[in-house]
């Protein structure tokens, strides 16, 4: 059986330590080979708008640009519907291959069979 994961980050700039950790996560998992779902929710939001993740600098860390370049590469990354409205953000807002999608998506996603799911 296949192994994914569903990473959630659920902060941006104002905690770049915490949501560069998550990323960074997603982002090893996706180049090994593992299916990764990212999940953007709360102020990584803003982070799938073109330009918005190259704002978050992390000494000694992977750049997010980077790390979001490897899982979309790969996998998929979502901003979650109510925070996409809370910001006034449409798919056209944000990067290509970004999707928004709610809440029954993501628990049917972290609840497959062979799924580990993180939040951060």
């Amino acid at each position: 059986m296949s192994r994914s994961l569903v990473v959630k980050v659920t902060c941006g700039t104002d905690e770049p330590e915490r949501c560069n950790q998550g990323f960074t996560v997603a982002g090893a998992a996706a180049v090994s080979g593992v299916t990764v779902s990212l999940w953007l929710t709360g102020e990584a939001s803003w982070l799938a708008v073109p330009g918005r993740a190259a704002e978050l600098e992390l000494p000694l860390a992977t750049p997010l640009p980077d790390l979001l370049d490897t899982v979309l590469a790969t996998g998929r990354v979502t901003v979650c519907a109510q925070c996409a409205a809370r910001r006034s953000l449409t798919e056209a807002d944000l990067l290509p291959g970004v999707r928004i999608a709610g809440a029954p998506v993501f628990v049917e996603e972290a609840l497959g069979e062979g799924v580990q799911a993180l939040v951060y």
